[in-house]
């Protein structure tokens, strides 16, 4: 196994926990995603802190500009004091916000190979498993053409179980061999979703699949437009231009990304993204209610 292996083994682990205590691939990603927002919740609360103190710092900054309105670096270097001395980081709020994004990474990587990150299958099994699942299908299964190979494979593999694990060829590493179930309220999550929905077919796997990075990219929006109004601590307070500009940012980004992430990668991702966006909603109402009570 490759270093990549090892890294990403902690996810896998817990993946697999999940699948096996649900018995679903969709639930599996959804608890998934409760315990990684659990463990970053501290480090999105410091961004969120970080984004109110440069709010609460708009008066101040503002008597700066105003006083040094002719001097831009005299300017830049008082405001520079001021971060220093409130202890303020302007692009906190910012950095911690893209954290969740670097664990889509590793978990891509796991939903897109799981014959290697969920079985621990070797390059040389996993060639040789292809070998006998191409006698169970009447189109081949070609990991030179296709990406997602391992998908395709690991669905075929749920659908001859039995007799797959029964053939002498992978005798040596039947017992590694799972059943993974990647169905999820009625959609295959090992599917690529469609967004030219008029090709067809009109079934609910298409529309369901079609609809989830939709409804994904909206629970983004939802979720930037929440984050920006919990980020003021009073409806008369005025929000910094840093500030103004970073939700800007985050209210284009979360449904672009969303979007990304529905319509070039498998359903299951728009899964675990959606419970990421609806996560996140929650946890700006809990995070503003913590810090409100603190400076207040």
């Amino acid at each position: 196994m490759d270093f990549a292996y090892y890294i990403l083994m902690p996810f896998s682990w817990l993946l697999q926990f999940f699948y096996d205590l649900t018995g679903g691939y969709g639930f599996a990603l959804l608890l998934f995603a409760v315990v990684v927002k659990l463990i970053l919740f501290p480090f999105s609360l410091k961004g969120k802190k970080s984004m109110i103190q440069m709010n609460m710092l708009q008066g101040k900054m503002q008597q700066i500009q105003r006083k040094y309105a002719n001097d831009k670096q005299r300017q830049n270097l008082e405001i520079q004091k001021l971060y220093e001395k409130e202890k303020v980081n302007p692009m906190g709020g910012c950095l911690w916000s893209l954290l969740p994004i670097f664990i889509l990474l590793p978990l891509y990587a796991i939903v897109r190979q799981p014959l290697k990150y969920l079985m621990g299958l070797t390059e040389d099994q996993i060639t040789q498993l292809i070998e006998v699942l191409n006698t169970f299908t009447q189109t081949a299964i070609d990991p030179s053409s296709n990406v997602y190979f391992q998908l395709t494979a690991s669905n075929v593999l749920y659908q001859n179980f039995d007799a797959v694990v029964s053939d002498p060829s992978v005798a040596a590493f039947a017992g590694q061999l799972k059943q993974l179930n990647f169905s999820f309220l009625g959609m295959s999550l090992d599917v690529i979703p469609n967004w030219k929905i008029w090709a067809g077919p009109f079934d609910w796997n298409t529309i369901g699949t079609f609809l989830l990075p939709v409804i994904s990219a909206a629970t983004g929006l939802l979720m930037s437009v929440i984050s920006m109004r919990t980020n003021q601590l009073s409806k008369g307070q005025e929000m910094s231009e840093q500030a103004k500009s970073t939700n800007r940012t985050m209210m284009i980004m979360s449904p672009v990304i969303s979007l990304w992430v529905g319509y070039s990668m498998p359903a299951a991702m728009s899964i675990y993204w959606l419970g990421n966006n609806v996560l996140s909603i929650l946890q700006e109402f809990v995070s503003g209610r913590i810090l409100k009570k603190d400076y207040e």
